[in-house]
């Protein structure tokens, strides 16, 4: 016999696990879930092992060349139903459906399989006929198409086999059954448990309603899923049902149960929210496991070491992730952060697997996974992130190791290239570092391709972090030259700063077009927090080509700050948001942050919730910055336009600083308060303002006082103006574009 067993995305691997253990063969990994073969006896024990698998289907019949729903009708009524249902008995169908062009409604496929099994029925059995009860039916049947391919099943264990029955309240936030049992397959525990005697300590420390301890407890108890509660399948129903070979097999798993009980097994759940243990306390009672949990209500952001259980264990939980589970006490990035203080100061030698649905969310974890796994939970992609904790003794071990290495390093003649860039560097810094510790910047530039030899642009970050942004080499340069040249960058980098040489971050910088520059370049998403102005932002350095913040515009940004008070202020290419954040501290009125990149539009909404700017009177907006200006025609008295200098987006023409400067700016003064300031900068080492917006606006180029000391070798860093209407008698009538409102399902 073939069966199907359906499964969750990600989940295919354990599956056809559990499918070999109870005796398949023929195992194949196919659309939607596993397919194998395998007599009655292994189907029972799939159905009673499965921890993970949703359903479980008995083939009946395929065919490859249906290719219409009257073909479809004429290949079903041929199937010999009447071995599968009796006029006495009711039934429903169910349907997956996909690539079929002539199957447009998917459910027009499960109502011509039940004309056909119910023309088929009465033909059998003198005109009577079954009934159909999608409910509570006895016989479920299944049609799958997959173009022209078809193929018939009959339900043989019943829908939510993954459902154990023990689950009588649960919290919010909820963990499926089948999604706790595979978190627990990827873990180091349940790989320990299959290698080791005993069965190791596991804690999980934000355990909600249980379901990942009591899983755990009857994975390590030998307890089958099948039997946790009593549960009618569906192949009870059905013709091949065998009660002798069933009630056989059920003796076997009952027996092993009884002896896997008998296990040292230490499990310990814990959580804030008392509600949540009592109800854990209940459903583990109700799976016969509360003995092997120890429940306690404790907010494992304030436990000591002597909460922590004794000896080495293993970790598996599901911290909140979600929107709703956050707030203005506890926000989870904050929630995150001492996460990790906790598992780094208290849990030296455990393994840990943290579920997150956030990715982000694990970079404020503040340790580095030796794996992670993606799996599915409720329609939300989530990462199961690996790691493990150094004990003391490792942790100081790996540090002298560290030390050692580097002082050899250290103790190595530079070569004559890198003893040259060192001594560039060292000019520079003892030049730029006392000028912005009077100012007190912590993040600059210390190098920008001052020999061109070595060409890249270095900044420092709070004297912690380098960013050294290598510029492509010429092709006539030798391939291994230019890597030479950048290793020996990185060695006078190292020397000449003495920042840690794992803190120095290298990307090569080349010439961008268009959407290019916006990019994901990496996945670590590991942020880091720097400071400027008073505020602080989330800076990445190894996933974009750009940090996140734009360092040559620290002057532009703190004008913005001094202007703002009181102000509307919009901010258009809003990047991450770091104009925004000094607008909203020089204690703006409102401001508006439009970009077309919704990953950035987040990062500044982060970085606008870092800084507490929380309130109603700060909007994002993912647009097309120049659509957004002809849709909508609210007022602004400060506007910080900085665009790129070319882009393309789909839907319109590509847009190019030059070519397009009158356009863009005459667009932002539609918007603009009569009394108002637009800040106009760009980055196009070429650019000159056309000469016809002279003639129209009062201009001031502010592009010398908008160049920090740490770029001032660079004064085509970037250009920057302040633009007003004339005085109101010179002033010609200002054209306001057509009157939109704005749309709703684009306000973030």
């Amino acid at each position: 016999m073939i069966f199907f067993a359906t499964s969750a995305l990600y989940m295919n691997d354990i599956v056809e696990q559990e499918a070999l253990n109870a005796g398949g063969t023929d195992i194949r990994t196919v659309s939607g879930g596993v397919e194998f073969a395998t007599d009655l006896a292994g189907a029972y024990r799939f159905c009673l092992w499965s921890r993970t698998s949703t359903r479980l289907l008995l083939g009946l019949f395929e065919d490859e060349d249906i290719r219409s729903a009257d073909e479809l009708y004429e290949a079903s009524v041929l199937i010999p139903w009447e071995n599968w249902i009796t006029p006495e008995q009711t039934f429903a169908v169910s349907e997956t459906v996909k690539n079929c062009s002539y199957l447009r409604n998917s459910h027009f496929g499960a109502i011509r399989l039940k004309d056909a099994i119910v023309d088929r029925i009465r033909e059998k059995f003198d005109d009577q006929r079954p009934q159909v009860d999608k409910e509570n039916c006895d016989v479920m049947f299944h049609l799958h198409v997959d173009g022209d391919h078809v193929s018939w099943y009959v339900d043989f264990s019943g829908k939510g086999l993954y459902k154990r029955g023990y689950r009588l309240e649960q919290t919010d936030a909820v963990l499926s059954e089948y999604l706790a049992a595979s978190v627990l397959f990827r873990s180091d525990w349940r790989k320990a448990m299959e290698r080791e005697e005993q069965v190791p300590v596991l804690l999980d420390p934000f355990c909600g309603a249980g379901t990942l301890a009591i899983e755990a407890a009857l994975w390590a108890t030998d307890q089958a899923p099948g039997l946790v509660t009593a549960r009618r399948f569906a192949f009870f129903d059905l013709p091949i049902h065998d009660p002798d070979l069933w009630e056989d097999l059920v003796d076997e798993t009952l027996a092993k149960g009884v002896l896997g009980r008998q296990k040292n097994v230490k499990i310990h759940a814990w959580d804030i929210d008392p509600r949540a243990i009592e109800m854990a306390k209940d459903n583990a009672k109700t799976a016969q496991v509360d003995q092997f949990i120890d429940f306690q209500v404790k907010d494992f952001t304030k436990i000591t070491k002597e909460d922590v259980p004794e000896g080495i264990g293993y970790v598996v939980t599901d911290p909140p992730y979600g929107v709703r589970m956050a707030s203005e006490e506890r926000p989870l990035e904050m929630l995150y952060r001492v996460i990790g203080r906790q598992f780094n100061s208290l849990f030296g030698g455990w393994h840990i697997a943290i579920l997150c649905g956030q990715q982000e969310l694990l970079s404020f974890v503040d340790m580095k996974p030796d794996r992670t796994n993606t799996v599915n939970n409720g329609g939300i992609p989530c990462q199961i992130a690996h790691y493990y904790v150094f004990s003391d003794d490792e942790r100081q071990a790996m540090i002298d190791r560290a030390i050692q290495k580097k002082a050899e390093r250290l103790a190595q003649p530079l070569s004559d290239g890198a003893q040259m860039a060192y001594n560039r560097l060292k000019k520079n810094l003892d030049r730029i570092v006392p000028i912005m510790e009077k100012q007190g910047v912590t993040c600059y530039r210390i190098y920008d391709a001052d020999m061109p030899e070595y060409s890249a642009a270095i900044d420092l970050y709070e004297n912690k972090y380098i960013s050294l942004q290598e510029y492509a080499a010429p092709s006539t340069i030798d391939v291994d030259d230019a890597l030479k040249r950048l290793n020996e960058l990185i060695d006078a980098t190292e020397r000449a700063t003495g920042i840690e040489r794992d803190m120095i971050f290298v990307k090569q910088r080349t010439q961008q077009r268009g959407d290019n520059q916006y990019e994901k370049l990496g996945q670590g998403s590991k942020f880091y927090l720097v400071n400027e102005n008073g505020s602080r932002y989330m800076v990445n350095f190894t996933d974009y080509l750009d940090t996140g913040l734009f360092l040559d515009h620290r002057p532009i940004r703190a004008e913005i700050a001094s202007m703002a008070e009181g102000k509307r202020f919009l901010n258009l290419f809003c990047y991450t948001g770091s104009a925004t954040v000094q607008a909203a501290k020089g204690n703006a009125l409102s401001t508006v942050s439009v970009d077309a990149s919704a990953t950035y539009l987040d990062w500044a909404v982060k970085n606008m919730e870092l800084n507490g700017y929380t309130q109603m009177n700060h909007f994002f907006y993912k647009s097309d910055c120049i659509q957004y200006l002809y849709d909508t025609y609210d007022r602004f008295d400060l506007i910080f336009c900085d665009p790129p200098t070319f882009s393309n987006s789909k839907g319109r023409d590509s847009f190019d600083v030059d070519r397009d400067q009158v356009k863009l700016i005459k667009a932002c003064m539609m918007h603009l308060d009569p009394k108002g300031t637009l800040i106009f900068s760009c980055n196009y080492r070429k650019f000159k303002l056309d000469e016809s917006l002279l003639e129209e606006y009062d201009i001031e180029n502010i592009t010398p006082r908008t160049i920090g000391e740490d770029f001032e070798r660079d004064q085509k860093i970037h250009y920057c103006f302040l633009i007003k209407f004339r005085s109101m008698a010179k002033k010609a009538p200002v054209k306001t574009g057509r009157k939109l409102v704005l749309k709703k399902s684009e306000q973030k």
